[in-house]
């Protein structure tokens, strides 16, 4: 089975570049995960095969965030919300507190084998900004994937926002308490980890360097090559035996993010 993650940072910008078709079949995927999709599935007309079914989750406001799935397999299932609707002001240290649900950053889909969560991690901005939002979706995501994972294997795919390790961006020391590589942040992603998921590009490439999945448009940092490695697949650990290949696709543009993969002997 493969399946491939992409945010897209704008999903009718990248068909207007002409080029979300062709990365969409070159890749042939029987899941393809976007994130930051930024529209409603009404506002565009996708030519996709009716070989896939969609599922999308979206934002209330508009033009922002996003996710949705484009699976072979229907699903028997399908998740939009964490369940929460945290929106006390002591949570996320807001005036006026959004909840965590409002985004449309999660859709979870249960297959015959496995559930998928495609998650669109909040970036915690400038200064830490909304580093407390940020860390409530990161508490809340940690402990609806661990309670599926205790009934089936678990896939997670996703712009998570955050670089682990200084191994997973290209200049650890200067960027060292900005946001997606704050203590806290890391810290939220090793609690992840610690529930019992395996992050498949290290598990297969644990030193690999100088690979990255996002690169500044402000910075111009994709031609330098200096990027961060902030999108993901983890699985539940009894799919380690499963995975054959975990890959990032610098190649592909049209978007600051380039599109991962995964292999799994299904």
């Amino acid at each position: 089975m493969r399946l491939v993650s992409w945010n897209v940072n704008g999903l009718r910008a990248v068909i207007k570049k002409e080029l979300f078709y062709s990365t969409f079949d070159t890749f042939n995927a029987d899941i393809f995960a976007l994130q930051e999709t930024k529209m409603r599935p009404s506002q565009a007309e996708l030519s996709i095969s009716s070989d896939y079914h969609q599922v999308w989750s979206s934002a209330e406001k508009k033009g922002y965030s996003g996710t949705a799935v484009f699976s072979r397999e229907v699903p028997s299932q399908v998740v939009h919300t964490l369940g929460l609707g945290l929106s006390d002001k002591t949570v996320y240290g807001q005036s006026d507190p959004a909840t965590l649900d409002a985004e449309g950053r999660l859709c979870a889909l249960e297959f015959e084998d496995f559930w998928l969560l495609n998650c669109y991690t909040p970036n915690a901005q400038d200064e830490l900004a909304r580093i407390d939002f940020r860390l409530a979706w990161g508490k809340a995501f940690t402990r609806f994937a661990a309670g599926l994972a205790d009934q089936k294997s678990v896939v997670i795919c996703g712009d998570l926002n955050v670089a682990h390790n200084e191994i997973d961006l290209a200049s650890p020391k200067s960027n060292q308490g900005s946001a997606g590589f704050s203590d806290e942040e890391r810290a939220d992603f090793q609690s992840l980890l610690d529930a019992g998921f395996i992050d498949t590009f290290r598990y297969l490439h644990p030193d690999e360097r100088d690979i990255y999945t996002w690169w500044s448009y402000r910075t111009r940092g994709r031609a330098s090559n200096s990027g961060w490695r902030i999108d993901y697949f983890l699985v539940s650990e009894d799919l380690a035996g499963s995975i054959i290949e975990a890959a990032i696709w610098p190649e592909v543009e049209g978007s600051d993010h380039c599109p991962i993969s995964l292999e799994l002997s299904f």
